[in-house]
This record gives structure tokens, C-alpha cells and sequence, in this order.
């Protein structure tokens, strides 16, 4: 079976281990209707493609025991740890500027494990010293109703068929994969990337592309550039960090300020751009920065952003991301799915 993309990455966060010296009483986490929840799975969280070749081969038992056998072993880093370490950056500088606010970003593991693989996730949170105290698993069953539960602004999993489901239920979801080489992204800033259309827009233009071509395309822009499109699947996650950076722009921060945002399109400034921009204005929201690259590949321009990740709803566009060192995730939503097709980690189940 395939794996999601190129290599993982072994040897991000060595220098994070457990003789750090650590605070000497952690904080209390944030009321989940109060926080920005990002619920993370084990895979996406950590590197298991060994424990997941060892379900697929030999089966659920000997999956579990090679996981009890292995416990005291933290897992290596998997794709979402540099994202997730940045959110825990942003976390200490919000308990700095506001300690008695519980607006602040909540993880919480969210993965279909059985409850006996939850030792050695908790020795391997433990090893990295992440902040993360609240665990779902789920045993096999389904996540839907413990994410909705939860009040997730964002799914990260490594599972296509879970991110898929939790997309039709209305979350914010995307399927995560890992890099082909080894990218330094900032510890103090969390840097995230967004497609357009299909993912913090609606796909209605993307469709008059594929059933016209492009100069339809431009035509139906500039006749509609005053009409702002509908939301898309994470419009309301770059709506909470908005939220979280207008907290640090009131202490007088912009310029200093630990999220920045990107919008990386493949429209054209002249021809398109100005819709976009002008949606999210309607929205009272915006990018830090604006990428109008005009069909050209996404990838040389997220290797120079470096961001912890970047969210697409095409598949060519992820691959060609993540082959440039970008942690690129696939949000399934939209027209471009119908076009697109299936992969081979759609066809197994995958538990992890």
C-alpha cells in the first residue's frame, strides 16, 4: 500500500526531549466553547507507518502487542508536530498579554486507536513536552460525534475516509501528508498557507472553470468581482486565527505578531484576484499576505514562505508542495474531487 507522500520526518523535534527542564505547573486548558480546538490524529501527529504495516500485515492482535511491547518508546514526529508546536507557541505569548482569557488554541488527540495504544501516546506526548491533555479515542468507532462534541474548528488526520466523512458533516477537515525533505519552519511564528477556492471559498467559480474553460472563467469574475462567494470548508478556521491576532494587534503587536497568514491562489491578480480580495474584506477578514501566482506551480513559492502548513483542494497541488519540503494537506471538497481520482489509501481503512 502507498504511503501518503515521500518520507516522514525522523528527525524534527530531536532536540525536543524529555530532559528539558519543564514548567513547574502546566496551565489549565481552555473550556472547549471558549478555545480554537484542533483535533489532531495519532498519524498525523506522529510517524506510525511501522505500527500501521504491522495492522495491515498481521492484524489488529499483533498490532497491539507491538504497541504494548513498545510502549516506553515515544513515536517520532510525524507531519502535523511542527504545526502543532507552533500552536503552543502562540499559546504561551496569548497566557502572556491575557492569563485569565481561555481564548487560546485547545489540541486534543482525536484518533480511532484502541485505549491499549494510549500509554505510549501519552509517553511520547510526554517525551516532547506537548501540551495536550485531552485525549479521544475511539476504539474503531466513529469520530464524528466526538469532534462535533469537542466544537472543532480543524481535523487534521492522516486518513482520507475519516477527513472525507468529517468534511460532509460540516468541519473544517483535511487530510495531512508528509513532506519529501526536510523543511526548517519557525518555532515563534505559526505560518499558515490557504488555497482559495474550494477551501476558504465556495467552489462556484472553480466550476464555471471546469464546465467552460478559463476565459469563461474570467468572464464570470469580473461580471460577479462585486459579489462575494460563499464560504468554503476553512473560512472559519482563518476567521479564529483572525480572532487570535486581533488579540495581539491591540497590545500594540501587529509587527510582532506570532500568526501570520497566507492566501496562495493559482488565480490571476488582474484577471480574478479582485474578487477574492474583495470576499474577504465582505467577510472583515484578511490575509497577511496575497499570492496571485496565475497557474504556476505552488510549490517553489511555499518553499521559500516555509509555512508549518498548507491547505489545498487538489491533490497536484499538495504533491507538488510537499515534494518542495511544504507539510501539505488535502481538503476533499469541491468540484476538483469529481475529477480527481481515487487514491489508494481511499480504497483500505486505514485505524490510525
Amino acid at each position: 500500500m502507498n504511503k501518503p507522500l515521500m518520507k516522514e520526518m525522523h528527525t524534527f523535534g530531536e532536540q525536543e526531549t524529555c530532559n528539558q527542564s519543564s514548567p513547574s505547573k502546566k496551565p489549565t486548558p481552555p473550556k472547549p466553547q471558549n478555545a480554537i480546538t484542533i483535533a489532531v490524529s495519532s498519524r498525523a501527529l506522529f510517524n506510525m507507518d511501522r505500527e500501521q504495516d504491522i495492522y495491515e500485515q498481521q492484524g489488529m492482535e499483533d498490532y497491539l502487542k507491538y504497541q504494548i511491547q513498545h510502549e516506553i518508546e515515544p513515536f517520532a514526529p510525524g507531519p502535523a508536530f511542527p504545526f502543532i508546536k507552533a500552536v503552543e507557541a502562540v499559546n504561551t505569548r496569548l497566557r502572556e498579554l491575557y492569563p485569565d482569557s481561555e481564548e487560546l488554541f485547545d489540541v486534543v488527540l482525536m484518533t480511532s486507536n484502541h485505549a491499549h495504544v494510549g500509554l505510549r501516546l501519552i509517553n511520547s506526548i510526554n517525551h516532547y513536552q506537548l501540551f495536550i491533555e485531552r485525549f479521544c479515542m475511539t476504539g474503531g468507532n466513529s469520530l464524528i460525534g466526538y469532534l462535533k462534541a469537542y466544537h472543532a474548528n480543524l481535523y487534521l488526520s492522516a486518513d482520507s475516509l475519516k477527513v472525507r466523512e468529517a468534511i460532509e458533516e460540516g468541519i473544517a477537515a483535511a487530510t495531512v501528508f508528509s513532506p519529501g525533505k526536510i523543511t526548517e519552519v519557525p518555532e515563534t511564528q505559526l505560518r499558515v498557507a490557504f488555497d482559495g477556492d474550494a477551501v476558504l471559498f465556495s467552489d462556484e467559480s472553480e466550476r464555471i472553470y471546469k464546465a467552460h474553460g478559463l476565459d469563461k472563467f474570467f468572464e464570470h469574475e469580473k461580471a460577479h468581482e462585486n459579489k462575494p462567494l460563499d464560504h468554503g470548508p476553512l473560512k472559519g478556521f482563518l476567521e479564529a486565527l483572525g480572532k487570535l491576532q486581533q488579540k495581539f494587534y491591540a497590545k500594540g503587536q501587529r509587527l510582532d505578531c506570532p500568526i501570520r497568514t497566507y492566501l496562495v491562489t493559482a488565480r490571476s491578480a488582474a484577471s480574478s484576484g479582485t474578487r477574492a480580495l474583495k470576499t474577504l474584506r465582505s467577510w472583515g477578514l484578511e490575509t497577511d499576505e496575497a499570492l496571485f501566482l496565475a497557474g504556476a506551480p505552488k510549490g517553489p513559492m511555499l518553499e521559500k514562505i516555509r509555512p508549518h502548513i498548507f491547505f489545498d483542494d487538489q491533490m497536484f497541488h499538495v504533491e507538488g508542495a510537499a515534494e518542495l519540503g511544504t507539510v501539505a494537506a488535502h481538503v476533499p471538497y469541491g468540484i476538483a474531487q469529481k475529477v480527481q481520482s481515487k487514491t489508494a489509501r481511499d480504497v483500505k481503512k486505514d485505524i490510525l
